[in-house]
């Protein structure tokens, strides 16, 4: 059995770290690299950093802080924003990432996920769906969190796996930055219907609401942000309370 990871995310804008609520009311949280030395020195198996605002700003992802960020830390990072190209994709691998998150350019060009992981590997390639309840179903969101899509999330998820992803970053909307726990109707749902790892994300607030997501909604990872950027609980005692609850994971 697979140990399960715990993942810091940190969301970048204008090269600080932000947290907001269903991705709005955005509050500065702290510098990128000194935010991922932290996490990385405190026992965190992974890191996703995201640019928040590439998309929108029609821009990619800044290299300069990627490429500080991986000589900073030592465990595998992830970096999304703004990827619309395997240029852009080589780019960050180049700058020291170790796998990108794709999402609006994904819905976009469905193909990128087929070239990216033919011509990186399919561990490379994270497939990020924003995803928020719309009265019968759960709906693609893109340019994050702004614009809805025609696109069925649990549908568009399966299809990723098919097309080569590696790993479904998964954010529910409606429980982004509430600290409420994590969508696990939908956590479980998409979990159940795909064998890549599914990362959960979206609504952790407790100790409690990371057990429920690797548990009750069967996910790989858990994405967590403002309860470890505003030192309510260190990455030490998540992982003991999940060992103590029959997580296996690395201490």
């Amino acid at each position: 059995m697979l140990a399960k990871r715990i993942i810091p995310c940190l969301d970048v804008k204008d090269g600080r770290v932000v947290k907001g609520i269903h991705f709005v009311d955005l509050q500065d949280a702290g510098d990128p690299v000194e935010l991922g030395r932290r996490y990385y020195e405190e026992g965190a198996d992974e890191l996703v950093f995201l640019d928040i605002t590439a998309t929108v700003e029609a821009r990619g992802t800044v290299l300069n802080w990627v490429r500080r960020v991986a000589d900073t830390i030592f465990i595998p990072f992830t970096v999304g924003g703004g990827i619309g190209s395997l240029d852009h994709i080589q780019e960050l691998l180049r700058a020291g990432a170790d796998k990108v998150s794709i999402n609006s350019a994904a819905v976009k060009n469905p193909e990128l996920i087929d070239q990216g992981a033919a011509a990186f590997g399919s561990q490379c390639i994270v497939l990020a769906v924003d995803a928020k309840w719309t009265g019968d179903r759960w709906t693609v969101f893109v340019g994050g969190g702004r614009w809805e899509t025609d696109r069925d999330a649990l549908k568009w998820i399966e299809e990723g796996e098919r097309r080569g992803a590696g790993e479904i970053l998964l954010t529910s909307m409606d429980r982004d930055g509430t600290q409420d726990g994590y969508d696990l109707r939908l956590l479980d749902e998409v979990s159940r219907r795909v064998r890549i790892p599914v990362i959960a994300s979206g609504g952790a607030g407790s100790p409690q609401d990371l057990l429920e997501g690797l548990t009750i909604g069967q996910a790989d990872a858990v994405l967590a942000a403002s309860i470890f950027h505003y030192d309510r609980y260190s990455i030490a005692e998540v992982k003991e309370f999940l060992s103590r609850n029959g997580v296996l994971v690395r201490l």
